[in-house]
């Protein structure tokens, strides 16, 4: 009964939240285009699905996504409190933290709708010049080594802006010297990691870590690691392009 309760709040939520983009959009069809809406069946149809699909993806995250990563996030810490007093905390004491938020930075990226979508298209536009497992595999090594660092960065309870100003001094550093066709690409890429697989898994797993370090507040330090799936696929989708680059002229040299 419950989890009916549940479910009917969050549907009766996602409804309050869907209307004003239903107002707009039936308003500007009557006012601006003056037209009646073509299929509007179909289209009553959509929303219903819309609701229906956003309903149960939040009791998704609520019931399952949340609940794991916050319960993972204090089953690898235990071993590493265990052993540390809870007066000091030693960030090499969280190895196997950082290798579990690496592995599942990576894991998520590649899963990710968004980032598929895109990598797709760029294939497609630029006629196989940027291939789409390269490009997903660089976003992918980007966001697990952001949301590793991210780990390290709640473990030691050092500021956040610290890291994400080095790391965009970084991106602008990289964007003087890449090829002005990869970069609005790159940049692409940083937003569409943090998106519907990606975006749970993370902040579940930041807020359990930063639960489960002694020291540390989740509202402080539990937040932050989107803020590292976004930048560093920058970072690494401008390596990766540079890199080819490299490559590239390498081999030419070679052939001459």
């Amino acid at each position: 009964m419950g989890f009916v309760t549940t479910l009917l709040e969050t549907a009766f939520g996602t409804l309050f939240d869907v209307a004003p983009i239903i107002v707009v959009l039936f308003l500007f069809q009557a006012a601006v285009l003056r037209r009646p809406a073509p299929n509007p069946g179909r289209i009553a149809l959509g929303f219903v699905f819309v609701l229906m699909g956003l309903t149960l993806f939040l009791v998704g995250l609520e019931e399952a996504l949340f609940p794991i990563g916050e319960t993972m996030a204090v089953q690898l810490t235990s071993g590493a409190l265990e052993g540390a007093s809870s007066a000091v905390v030693r960030w090499e004491d969280y190895l196997i933290v950082y290798a579990f938020a690496a592995a599942v930075g990576f894991a998520t990226t590649v899963a990710e709708p968004s980032l598929i979508a895109v990598s797709l298209k760029a294939e497609e536009v630029s006629g196989g010049a940027v291939a789409a497992r390269g490009l997903r595999i660089a976003v992918a090594l980007g966001v697990a080594a952001g949301v590793a660092l991210g780990c390290l960065r709640i473990v030691t309870g050092t500021p956040l802006p610290w890291y994400i100003i080095g790391a965009y001094a970084v991106v602008i550093a990289q964007t003087f010297r890449s090829n002005r066709n990869i970069i609005p690409l790159a940049y692409d890429s940083g937003g569409v990691t943090t998106s519907t697989v990606t975006v749970p898994v993370l902040a579940a797993l930041g807020l359990g870590l930063a639960a489960s370090v002694p020291g540390r507040s989740p509202l402080i330090d539990g937040f932050g690691l989107i803020a590292f799936a976004s930048v560093f696929p920058i970072i690494s989708v401008l390596g990766y392009a540079m890199a080819v680059s490299v490559i590239g002229r390498l081999r030419g040299l070679k052939t001459d």
